[in-house]
């Protein structure tokens, strides 16, 4: 969902609560409703003053009506849960999409940044610093920051993709004479693609309209329920259903929410790249490489 949607902007629990409060409404007015029409039909079918009648014995029969009502009930649930499963499956599948490209891009970066190494300074202190900035940046993103914040960081991460390539560009001219060179500008290419990737991937929910179509399915089920109960304690029993059935929608919408919800993608492997970038100096890839030859000077 986008983030001006009218469901994306508002929180879910609040949602739900919401959500839950009309059902509730919704199934107690359905209830008093069946109840009062079932009241009317009994009272047509008593023979007024005349307890013994044969229209009174026909009043404690079972209607036709009630064989219907009974096979309703199962038949709208059963609807429901399919459309919930159809609609977490889709939910599931996009989070497990942006899960693997968190893996994918954090992969990527590492190999650029030790493919960076083979630059000479300051090309390889430049481009690693960038690198270090871009994945700080990426990670900040995730975090699910305010409106305003993630348009800023969004800027900032344009700007150091565009750095990134002008590093590159540049430290490219040093080693363009070796067969490493490509190797080295395809493994920046695959953190720009990554990058993009990324993004489409955050941007990339179920349709709106299903959750709409969800939430109006919930209302008439929850209305269609109360009409055909007529005890209180199946009240009761009602109304727990339909705290689960909200829940339920509400999970769902929850993970489709990458950047406002509470389940959200493991940043765990782009948080440990950051740090062992961080941690890991870059003298210490220096230790076993021959220093270039000294070319005589010419007299």
């Amino acid at each position: 969902m986008l983030i001006s949607s009218p469901l994306a902007s508002i929180p879910v629990v609040i949602l739900g609560l919401v959500l839950f409060v009309i059902v509730i409404g919704l199934t107690w007015v359905g209830m008093r409703l069946g109840t009062r029409v079932d009241g009317k039909r009994r009272s047509a079918t008593t023979v007024s003053g005349d307890p013994k009648a044969p229209g009174a014995a026909a009043a404690d029969t079972d209607h036709p009506d009630d064989d219907v009502n009974g096979a309703i009930v199962p038949a709208v649930l059963g609807l429901l849960a399919l459309l919930l499963g159809f609609t977490f499956a889709l939910a599931v599948d996009r989070f497990e999409t942006r899960r693997g490209l968190v893996l994918e891009e954090a992969n990527a970066i590492g190999t650029a940044y030790l493919q960076t190494q083979i630059l000479p300074d300051p090309h390889r202190a430049r481009l690693s610093a960038l690198l270090t900035r871009y994945t700080d940046n990426r990670i900040a993103l995730a975090e699910g920051p305010s409106p305003e914040q993630q348009q800023r960081q969004l800027g900032e991460n344009d700007q150091i993709i565009n750095d990134i390539w002008s590093a590159t560009l540049a430290g490219f001219d040093s080693i363009k004479q070796y067969d490493v060179s490509s190797t080295f500008v395809s493994s920046i290419n695959a953190v720009i693609d990554l990058d993009t990737s990324r993004k489409t991937g955050r941007m990339a929910h179920v349709p709106e309209e299903v959750f709409w179509m969800l939430i109006i399915y919930v209302l008439i089920a929850a209305f269609i329920i109360g009409y055909i109960i007529r005890t209180q304690a199946s009240f009761y029993l009602s109304c727990v259903m339909n705290l689960l059935v909200v829940m339920s929608l509400m999970l769902i919408m929850d993970i489709d929410r990458p950047a406002s919800g509470g389940i959200r993608e493991s940043q765990l492997p782009m948080k440990l790249l950051s740090q062992s970038m961080r941690e890991q100096s870059r003298a210490g890839f220096d230790r076993w490489r021959t220093p270039p030859a000294v070319q005589p000077v010419s007299r």
